[in-house]
């Protein structure tokens, strides 16, 4: 705080009449301090300047001392805010805060606006946009804009236009700060804050909103997410709104509290609400009223947050429904087809959601690899999700429009006969104990929802559906690990439905009838292990666009197929006991996945595959052990980019691979795999010489010596994994381009040299055993520095200093929480951190950075110092296995940190922080080349690393193994 004031001064003694002026303005504003304090003779006003910078000094820290004395949680999210706006300095800056309903963003705003109004020319703080101009229009919030600034009471504007043009060209050069409260749509900053030349050197605009949409439009500078309390910030909080009373003992107010906390979730409104609802009630009625909030919100807490609801489109409405109701936790990638089979537009509806802070898309803990990640909310959001989707009939489920709790569907199932339930549009049942909890007579009440539109059902015993079920909307049925051996007999009239999902339904013995499903698209039938037989109806379903058979071990025969002109996607993967490729009689023009991995029977793949399939992109026949022909020529697919033939034993595959021609020009990815020792010797080494565009090449897990192919003349390589190669000795050269290689588990590779004319590679693995290791590493992070890019390195058992060129410190490990103290000239006498990892439970970590506020710093270490001490380990006894490095570039505006910062990294690790030396000191980093050039295609859909920002004070990085 006290730089902060000394910016202050300084800029005063360089700019006396302004800040003299500046001054008078100020206490006119106030009436704090008597005009006649000030000099009329200017010659002399150095020393009342500062005088008038020492004042102004006092009155704000003393104001800003009461704001943190009365307001919880705020002093952090006050600091951030004000390094962002950049206070002293020229231009002006535009500085939104974003965050869901409650959280506090009219609390902040308000608090800086307090701290920092009197050091401009004037200010306003336009409060409530949101209703204000719907009720009022915006000639009204334009008068109070001006009237603010200029101290000119009765302003009139006649129209939105002259509003306008009157903000601009009297503001245009005054050093102003704006405050605009509740905005949710970009119209109103337009007529109020139209662009950053309205306003004069030095002004600030500040704007709130839930939508972040609004931000974007507008071009704002910096987006502030606004963070929730924690929990020691939300008991202070809801302390001082229902303290401890004397007739409530002491054990019960805390026990009690605790669960007003885990339910309010950090969110400031419900502690607020909670607290002044329970101040005055005895200990019984602090229990009612805890129970009752499980089944009926809070009112005044969930009208806040309806508000972002209501904003809402009809369709995002029902988006919005749907994930609060069903999705939440799931993966993006999973909830994405049924919310798209439904009509909803989901890609640009979540889009929505987010920037309204409804929803957020977060990495699984668990399993980072799922493509686009889990779907997630705050707990009271989706309690408000809850309430909306069963309206105001809560304790009559078959008057809600989604049903997902157990005991709704019992309700329903014990008065069927007597209720009309046509108000259900969507089921989810989950039978985790189905012998226990199925209500026998579900499929009867499914039979009378003749309104629904999706169904997800888990693990139900019995036949759901009858014969008279077949609503005409339905879009979406999903049975998984279902115990029925048929789904219906005949044929069902379903003329919507576009997703059949039938995974892992172990005793499914056929597929039913389709001729009654004109718009499916989509049919899943993984792991279908006693699937017998495909209906013939299957090969001239017109409509399908995806089929996934994988897993399907019984499945010995796939129908003709006729007319499937849109199919896409065609999985037979694992069909162990599939004895032939489909019959195709027609064009599947359409047709760009075939995936036969690990069928293993199939000993032909018959010349119709290259007549019909003609713009096929992937092929796979990976582990297909029995194939003994292949009957057309590779070269003659036009368009294919992937083959893998990995672990084939064709008995004319030395034939097969004599001629190097018989790869197709246009490959990108080629995987030869475990291919037999004996076919290597006859292999020529210029098979691969015509593939100018292969990036990815397979070659683990086989057994020769040394690699019989010329890599260099593969211009684009970008990818190598010779992974598994236990016999090979050497690595041949390697072209310019490559980018990641994998070496793990090749034993008796020994590394002599490894040039440094690979620039673009940035990740490498290499196995216990191999032996040079170091040269790579040297030639990775010293010879060919990347300093703007990420790196990551695989090996235990090496000389890490030697390599790196740096002397590692002497400082000790530590257990999942790691505290690096920055130099002051940390940003530009260094590039990046090293995190070296030593013991490692997961593969796949999220490592988050935080600046470390210096009074939370020194608590921290006060109530955990012997704690810290247990988790500190000695670096002698460690060896490291793995290490990536995090460019500072990537940090975007942490380049202000200071001081400590802490490593928290998910899982159980031992690990240590490092600073890199940049190359040439005292300077930033030389973009000499662009970052998006790197390739980072090894993990499918997802990037090894990934950054994004946790809040203002700290960062979050994936990095995938």
């Amino acid at each position: 705080m006290a730089s902060y004031f000394s910016s202050l001064m300084l800029a005063a003694r360089e700019a006396m009449e302004e800040e003299t002026n500046a001054y008078r303005r100020h206490h006119s504003y106030s009436g704090s301090i008597d005009s006649g304090n000030i000099h009329d003779d200017v010659l002399h006003e150095s020393n009342g300047i500062e005088e008038i910078a020492d004042d102004v000094s006092d009155n704000l820290l003393s104001l800003s001392l009461n704001v943190d004395e009365d307001l919880i949680g705020i002093k952090i999210p006050l600091q951030e805010l004000r390094s962002h706006l950049e206070i002293g300095k020229g231009g002006v800056r535009m500085i939104g805060i974003w965050g869901m309903g409650g959280a506090g963003k009219t609390t902040l705003a308000s608090s800086i606006y307090d701290e920092i109004s009197g050091m401009f020319d004037g200010c306003c703080f336009v409060d409530n946009i949101r209703e204000k101009s719907s009720k009022y229009g915006f000639e009204i919030l334009q008068e109070k804009l001006l009237s603010d600034i200029l101290k000119q009471k009765g302003m009139k504007v006649e129209r939105v236009a002259k509003g306008k043009q009157m903000i601009k060209s009297n503001l245009c050069n005054r050093n102003v700060l704006i405050v605009l409260d509740d905005v949710d749509h970009p119209d109103q900053l337009k007529m109020l804050v139209g662009s950053h030349d309205w306003f004069g050197e030095g002004s600030r605009i500040i704007i709130t909103t839930r939508d972040e949409h609004v931000l974007n439009a507008h071009k704002v500078n910096v987006i502030y997410k606004i963070r929730l309390l924690h929990d020691d910030e939300a008991l202070e909080l809801f302390c001082k709104h229902a303290p401890q009373q004397d007739y409530i003992p002491k054990e019960e107010y805390e026990m009690l509290s605790k669960e007003v906390i885990c339910y309010a979730g950090g969110l400031p409104l419900a502690l607020k609400v909670l607290g002044s609802f329970l101040c005055d009630k005895d200990i019984n009625q602090w229990r009612s009223a805890l129970a009752r909030l499980k089944d009926i919100p809070e009112e005044d807490i969930l009208g806040k947050l309806k508000i972002s609801y209501d904003g809402l489109k009809p369709m995002e409405k029902e988006l919005f429904l749907d994930i609060a109701c069903f999705y939440r936790g799931v993966s993006m990638e999973e909830a994405m087809v049924s919310l798209d089979a439904c009509g909803f537009h989901p890609r640009i509806g979540i889009k929505v959601l987010r920037q309204k802070a409804l929803i957020t898309v977060s990495n699984d803990k668990i399993n980072m690899r799922h493509t686009e990640g889990m779907f997630d909310m705050h707990d009271l959001v989706q309690e408000m999700g809850h309430y909306i989707a069963q309206g105001e009939h809560r304790v009559n489920p078959e008057k809600h429009s989604r049903i997902w709790r157990e005991k709704d569907i019992l309700s329903i199932c014990s008065m069927y006969t007597t209720m009309n339930s046509d108000k259900i549009e969507a089921l989810y049942l989950y039978f985790y104990n189905y012998e226990m909890n199925c209500p026998p007579d579900l499929p009867q009440v499914v039979a009378t929802m003749k309104n629904l539109r999706s169904i997800y059902c888990w693990s139900f015993p019995r036949q759901l559906l009858q014969a008279n079920f077949q609503p005409a909307m339905l879009c979406c049925l999903i049975l998984q690990h279902s115990k029925q051996e048929q789904l219906w007999t005949g044929r069902k009239h379903l003329p919507n439905l576009k997703v059949l999902d039938l995974s892992s339904s172990f005793f499914l013995i056929e597929t039913p009838d389709l001729g009654g499903l004109p718009r499916l698209e989509r049919m899943i039938l993984q792991r279908c292990s006693r699937l017998k037989e495909i209906h013939p109806s299957t090969g001239y379903q017109g409509s399908l666009v995806f089929l996934d058979l994988h897993g399907c071990s019984n499945l010995e025969m796939f129908p003709k197929i006729t007319h499937m002109p849109k199919l896409m996607t065609l999985i037979l993967s694992a069909c162990s006991r599939l004895l032939n490729f489909p019959d195709i009689q027609k064009n599947l023009d359409s047709l760009v996945d075939i995936s036969l991995r690990y069928s293993r029977m199939i000993e032909v793949l018959p010349s119709s595959i290259v007549q019909y399939c003609t713009n096929l992109i992937s092929l796979d026949l990976s582990d297909c052990f029995n194939l003994k022909s292949i009957e057309f020529d590779f070269r003659d697919f036009k368009k294919i980019e992937k083959l893998h033939l990995s672990n084939l034993r064709l008995q004319k595959m030395d034939q097969l691979f004599v001629n190097s021609n018989f790869l197709p020009p246009f490959l990108t990815s080629l995987s030869l795999r475990s291919i037999p020792i004996l076919f290597w010797a006859n292999i020529p080494s210029d098979i691969i010489c015509e593939l100018s565009n292969l990036q990815v090449l397979d070659l683990s897990e086989n057994g020769f010596s040394r690699i019989p192919l010329n890599l260099v003349q593969l211009p684009r390589l970008k990818f190598l994994d010779i992974s598994s190669c236990i016999n090979l000795v050497e690595l041949p050269d390697l072209p310019p381009s490559i980018a990641v290689l994998d070496a793990d588990r090749c034993d008796s590779l020994v590394i002599k040299d490894f040039p440094t004319t690979y620039k673009w590679l940035w990740k490498v693995t290499l196995g216990d055993k191999v032996r040079g290791g170091e040269n790579v590493l040297q030639s990775v992070f010293q010879e060919n520095t990347i300093e703007d890019h990420f790196m990551g390195f695989h090996r235990h058992n090496i000389d890490i200093s030697r390599a790196l060129g740096f002397d590692i410190s002497t400082r000790s490990f530590a257990y999942e929480t790691f505290t690096l103290q920055l130099p002051l000239n940390w940003y530009s006498d260094y590039s990046g951190f090293l995190v070296l990892f030593s013991l490692m439970e997961i593969r796949d970590v999220i490592i988050t950075i935080k600046q470390e506020m210096q009074m939370d710093y020194q608590s921290r270490l006060l109530e955990e110092s012997e704690h810290t001490k247990s988790h500190i380990v000695n670096a002698e006894t460690l060896h490291i296995k793995r290490m990536c490095y995090i460019p500072f570039s990537s940090l975007m505006h942490k380049s202000l940190w200071n001081g400590n910062i802490s490593f928290f990294v998910s899982g159980w690790c031992v690990f240590k922080v490092e600073l890199v030396p940049r190359r040439s000191k005292g300077g930033s980093p030389e973009r000499s080349r662009n970052c998006s050039e790197y390739w980072d295609g090894q993990i499918k859909d997802r990037k090894t690393f990934t950054i994004k920002d946790a809040s203002q004070s700290s960062i979050e990085i994936t990095w995938l193994h």
